[in-house]
């Protein structure tokens, strides 16, 4: 099986954001960046199905130097090969998605799997675009996958519970926390994986369909008061609620 999983990088969760000076986009400078968290879900799954059905899986990101990164992660979790491409540009989903089907043509691939969204924009995006400029089906939010021959039967989270669906390979899945328990690389395989290869592929397109005009960070407006258990502060949570929360 051809299995080509897609990455992104994105800030540590628990970085300090600070917007640029131009006010429209992150300001890189200090900031760490990982693999995105769910895409870890979206690599396991394609480990999975490889130790079943054997085959290769690829991991392809699109981005920066820094991207190589999260490339190693990966080849240190398991994948067979890692490909970049090489876009320090500024790019919507869409810019991403198209660069990463033009490559994934060239790989014919079987199924093509990703997190359900980066954690940074949450743009939610990506699944359903690669799967149009595919044409391929497009399953989002999976998290029970079962393939048996061309067949694919998955599980999905909906609002409120869960849904069955199916579908045929070569297909889109964007996985959902709770697919699977995403694998801890070992000692001897992440230094392997830093004099591993890296693909690099210049960009098929710089084509944008979204502009950011601006970023701003929420004001924080949260005022933390304690009280005890006295009577007296009892009333005056209540009156907190009615005349400042506007609870009831």
């Amino acid at each position: 099986m051809n299995i080509l999983v897609c990455i992104s990088q994105v800030p540590d969760t628990t970085a300090k954001i600070v917007i640029n000076s131009a006010g429209n986009a992150v300001d890189p400078a200090g900031i760490k960046f990982i693999l995105n968290p769910y895409d870890e879900y979206a690599i396991e799954e394609g480990l999975r199905l490889r130790e079943k059905f054997t085959g290769t899986v690829t991991a392809v990101t699109v981005g920066g130097d820094s991207a190589k990164e999260i490339l190693r992660t990966a080849l240190a979790m398991g994948v067979d090969k890692a490909v970049i491409i090489k876009n320090a540009e500024k790019s919507d989903s869409f810019s991403v998605a198209k660069n990463i089907a033009d490559y994934a043509t060239t790989l014919n691939p079987d199924v093509i799997l990703l997190g359900r969204q980066s954690i940074d924009y949450d743009s939610f995006q990506m699944s359903g675009t690669l799967g149009e400029l595919m044409n391929m089906a497009s399953v989002s939010m999976v998290s029970k996958l079962e393939i048996t021959g061309t067949d694919v039967a998955m599980e999905r989270d909906i609002e409120g519970g869960k849904e069955s669906v199916q579908t045929s390979l070569p297909c889109v899945i964007g996985v959902q926390k709770g697919i699977n328990e995403p694998r801890y690389p070992k000692l001897p395989d992440i230094m392997k994986a830093k004099s591993k290869p890296i693909e690099e592929f210049s960009p098929s397109s710089q084509e944008t369909r979204v502009q950011t005009i601006t970023m701003d960070i929420p004001a924080s407006k949260r005022v933390g008061k304690i009280l005890g258990d006295t009577d007296a502060d009892i009333a005056e949570f209540v009156r907190l609620l009615h005349e400042d929360a506007k609870a009831f």
